[in-house]
């Protein structure tokens, strides 16, 4: 199934589109929903970026966007990596049994589940700037991705 029809599916149940994930589990996949996400992420930040370069153009549109591709590019995913195995320990803690693997991929499948939303939180603060609207998005996107991260790792380490 392509991974944009599954990603749909997702939203409407969150928990057996995890399961489905897990099924076809690899590193790779992991690594790869990542960067897919990373990428999108960065993409969405042209938008804001632009505007902040004209309103202040002494940092050149370039430089903003140069230091947003090592950002997300080349940082996040080894951050990204962090949080998915803190959050691995947490729920050991609490009783789970799931894998590294299984944590990894739930962090990742949920942030790329959500780059559809933080593509339109980029559009918002490029075209409107800080206000309502932003504010607004920026919440959708939050409860978004807590919301799918949270139920992507109860899937995960439910084992």
């Amino acid at each position: 199934m392509a991974v944009s029809t599954e990603m749909l599916r997702s939203w409407l149940g969150p928990r057996s589109a995890m399961r489905r994930q897990l099924a076809g589990a690899s590193e790779g996949r992991a690594l790869a929903y990542l960067i897919a996400a990373c990428g999108l992420v960065f993409v969405a930040q042209w938008p804001r970026l632009a505007r902040e370069a004209h309103l202040a153009p002494e940092v050149p549109l370039e430089a903003r966007v140069g230091a947003a591709l090592i950002a997300w590019l080349g940082l996040a995913p080894l951050l990204l990596y962090g949080i998915a195995a803190a959050s691995h320990l947490a729920a050991r803690a609490l009783g789970g049994r799931g894998t590294w693997l299984g944590a990894r991929l739930a962090l990742a499948w949920s942030l790329l589940v959500a780059a559809p939303l933080v593509l339109l939180h980029g559009l918002v603060a490029g075209l409107l700037g800080p206000g309502p609207a932003l504010t607004l998005t920026g919440g959708v996107l939050a409860a978004g991705f807590l919301g799918h991260w949270a139920l992507a790792l109860i899937e995960a380490e439910s084992g």
